[in-house]
């Protein structure tokens, strides 16, 4: 049987919020079978459940927000994309989160510091079959025309592949590639994706922080870009860093599933906005997609029986 996974033991990190600055104290629980992921807002005087599933989503300004069913006026866990990408990257079915303040850690503004975190708690097997979410025709959401089109698209395929375009027609970005395939199938997650941080502009900084978003943002945990190049010390990470860390976001986005998928998705110029819309586009339609489970883990599609290796 291919089984679910949580955590051996849990493991602790303490940083602070990108938007909001807030520093924020987070510890990761190992979780039963068939629960899922949940943060708990354990700041509060009564402590606030908040399951990761597509209700949930609440805004998906700037970044994926969740509350309970979704209600913008309850309590909230903002940011929460790179680590959903983490527990994607390493397969986590079952996961309780509890968080401190609204907004998960920014720490280095990758996925990399949460796959650190979550390996060294260790990745232990449960008694219940992993259930995946399995497309079973093309589901494609579109925004725009011309210049200003943007889409995503969620299609059959016997494994998850992702493939991601970006254009942001920016001197420092189009002297870097801007098309990424990227194959969950190949293990190679934690080395080919999950260090690439999240970006933003310079231009953009005055406007974001007169929103209060922003707070927490600086050259350790964004890559910064003027209106010619990047800024940070040590450049870029990956050759395509920009591109890949949108895929990054959308293994997080697309995590809000509730299961890890079967599928292939792409996406030109896609966000957080789209990529729910397109969540949400998938399972309004009962024909698109099926659960299923592996008696027999050999039977599952190239790469995703393993378990991902020690850091």
């Amino acid at each position: 049987m291919l089984a679910q996974r949580t955590l051996q033991s849990l493991t602790r990190a303490v940083g602070v919020g990108v938007h909001g600055g807030q520093r924020v104290e987070m510890t990761l629980r190992p979780a039963p079978p068939d629960s899922g992921i949940v943060f708990r807002r354990v700041d509060l005087p009564q402590p606030v459940d908040i399951p990761v599933r597509p209700g949930s989503v609440c805004d998906t300004r700037m970044a994926t927000t969740l509350s309970a069913d979704g209600d913008p006026g309850a309590p909230k866990v903002n940011t929460v994309e790179h680590l959903l990408s983490a527990c994607a990257g390493l397969g986590i079915d079952n996961l309780i989160v509890d968080i401190t303040a609204e907004e998960v850690p920014i720490l280095d503004g990758s996925a990399a510091s949460f796959v650190f975190l979550l390996q060294s708690a260790g990745i232990a097997l449960q008694e219940e079959p992993k259930r995946f979410l399995r497309l079973r025709k093309s589901v494609e959401v579109r925004e725009g025309e011309g210049p200003s089109l943007k889409w995503a698209r969620l299609e059959p395929f016997d494994g998850y592949k992702l493939t991601f375009e970006i254009d942001f027609d920016h001197p420092a970005v189009n002297q870097t590639g801007q098309h990424v395939v990227f194959d969950m199938g190949s293990g190679q997650y934690k080395r080919e994706i999950a260090r690439a941080r999240t970006f933003g502009f310079t231009k953009d900084v005055e406007l974001m922080r007169s929103r209060g978003l922003g707070l927490g943002g600086s050259l350790d945990n964004v890559v910064v870009v003027d209106d010619y190049k990047v800024l940070n010390s040590g450049g870029l990470r990956y050759g395509d860093e920009f591109a890949k860390h949108k895929i990054l976001d959308a293994i997080g986005d697309l995590y809000v599933f509730g299961h890890p998928l079967i599928g292939a998705y792409s996406a030109f110029k896609s966000g957080h906005a789209l990529n729910s819309k397109l969540v949400r586009a998938v399972l309004g339609d009962a024909d698109a997609f099926e659960i299923v489970t592996f008696d027999d883990a050999s039977t599952a599609p190239p790469g995703l029986a393993e378990l991902a290796p020690a850091w």
